[in-house]
């Protein structure tokens, strides 16, 4: 630009000193001059246009050099400060995916968010700007963190843990109920099972044949919530915090069959643990109605199920006795041995987290009549039993079966009914009419055929030591005496001085 300029002052001064020679000359009054003067002027016109051309030339060349040198790129801010540029703004996303997929491989439970709150970009234009997209990248991957979204679950209000969604959350509170509710009993021909040694025995299946409901007694909610990834539960772990819960206090009142043992096989604890909790308590003095303290896992959930279970029993044979004047009185001979029999017991039992709570009994059905034993016996003595036992009351439904069963030993049958007249079960004489510990008022009948019977939670004894009673005959009236949760009759048959249940019998 410096040497245009001086070109254009010479040909300016060339220019004024032609304008005079050409003056010089007109003055002189020629012709010459004047044809002088308009070559100068021309002259003058085509250095100045000349100059014109030159000078848009050399302003248009360098426009396009610094056009060819401004290029575009974008400003990286946080939280509206400049933390570094980037040629193209397509490499922050390709950087936001590649730390996703980081935190998801590295939490593959839980589903994970980036956090690029507050990260923008500002598109610019500079001349030869200097653009430092690797540093900027390398310093927004040490800044980038991530969150998992999941779920809380919430028992009661208070939150018990957080899974990664609401499908998990559902199949976590399924797989609780599950948890409590047996495996569906096998069929009906794999129930029957006999030994070598004996078929007189129960034929007892635990299983559910049928679950009728069963559903979570707490409020349980389920809230989205942004978690720490480290803190999200798998399915299984999420289960066993809610089946398992936390060890605390519990106030446990003694029920009719229990022992130190099975309480202990119960809240899966140890006998020592028990003793230890409770130094006073033996396990041959443990009443009905005793209080232990005990520190057992409480669960956050009660799971309360409603089942039918089906149960099929080994009925014993019905016993005809026919006189005999052939025979010695007291003596007997069986002339025709009996056959047992099978009949189908139905039950609805509602349970909190697998404990049975309360018994129903809905019915039975024989599927394998017995055959009943014929003997002859005797002249016949008043108040020696017949071996056939009749209903102790009429119109009677079963509160609570017989045996070690659904976690409680039972050493007879509990029945309530509207009509509370208690009768023989069959003829005896009376060895026991008054008070024993847990029966309240009971009465004792002798069968005099190696069975007794006995009848406890009385409310009144109508019957006296020695007196013999016929089957049928009226002895008392069903009560609520002794360790009784409520008026019903407690009705045992022992044979032999040993328990047996009473439904083998009862016809």
């Amino acid at each position: 630009m410096g040497k245009l300029l001086k070109g254009q002052t010479a040909a300016a001064e060339s220019s004024v000193e032609s304008q005079n020679d050409s003056k010089t000359a007109n003055a002189a009054g020629g012709l010459p001059q004047e044809a002088g003067n308009r070559k100068l002027r021309r002259t003058w016109i085509l250095a100045s246009a000349g100059i014109v051309l030159l000078t848009t030339f050399l302003i248009g060349a360098e426009k396009q050099y610094v056009g060819a040198n401004t290029k575009s790129y974008y400003r990286v801010l946080l939280q509206g400060e400049e933390i570094g540029t980037l040629s193209e703004k397509t490499d922050l996303d390709k950087l936001f995916e590649k730390k996703r997929q980081e935190y998801q491989a590295k939490y593959p439970d839980a589903v994970m968010i980036l956090q690029t709150e507050g990260i923008t970009t500002e598109s610019e234009k500079a001349y030869k700007p200097e653009i430092n997209s690797e540093a900027t990248l390398a310093k927004l991957d040490g800044m980038l963190k991530a969150y998992a979204v999941g779920v809380q679950l919430m028992v009661n209000g208070k939150s018990i843990g957080v899974v990664k969604d609401q499908e998990t959350a559902n199949a976590v509170l399924q797989k609780v109920k599950q948890h409590y509710i047996p495996q569906q009993a096998p069929a009906a021909g794999a129930k029957l099972k006999k030994t070598a040694a004996t078929t007189k025995r129960a034929i007892t299946s635990t299983a559910a044949d049928k679950v009728e409901s069963a559903n979570i007694r707490e409020d349980v909610a389920i809230l989205p919530i942004k978690a720490d990834p480290n803190k999200v539960l798998t399915m299984d772990e999420a289960v066993k915090v809610l089946t398992e819960g936390e060890e605390a206090p519990l106030l446990y009142t003694v029920q009719e069959g229990d022992t130190i043992s099975s309480i202990a096989k119960r809240f899966g604890i140890t006998q020592k643990e028990i003793f230890r909790n409770n130094p006073v308590v033996k396990e041959l003095t443990l009443q009905i109605g005793d209080e232990l303290q005990l520190t057992v896992p409480q669960p956050a959930i009660t799971v309360v199920s409603v089942e039918q279970v089906t149960e099929q029993l080994v009925t014993e044979p019905e016993v005809i006795v026919r006189k005999s004047d052939l025979l010695t009185a007291g003596k007997s001979k069986v002339v025709r041995a009996g056959q047992t029999g099978v009949k189908e017991m139905q039950y609805r039992l509602t349970k909190e987290n697998g404990v049975v709570v309360q018994e129903e009994w809905l019915g039975q059905k024989v599927l394998k009549a017995s055959l009943p034993e014929v003997v002859y016996r005797g002249t016949k003595v008043v108040g020696e039993g017949s071996g056939m036992f009749a209903w102790p009351v009429s119109g009677a439904s079963i509160t609570s079966s017989f045996g070690e069963r659904w976690g409680r030993a039972h050493k007879g049958l509990d029945l309530v009914s509207g009509n509370r007249t208690i009768m023989a079960a069959d003829a005896g004489t009376i060895t026991f009419a008054g008070v024993q510990s847990g029966y309240g008022n009971v009465i004792i009948v002798d069968h005099r055929n190696g069975y007794e019977t006995y009848y406890g939670h009385l409310s009144k004894i109508s019957v006296s030591l020695g007196q013999r009673v016929e089957q049928g005959a009226k002895i008392g009236v069903m009560g609520n005496t002794g360790r009784s949760t409520g008026t019903h009759l407690h009705f045992e048959i022992r044979k032999n001085g040993s328990a047996a249940n009473p439904m083998k019998y009862l016809k």
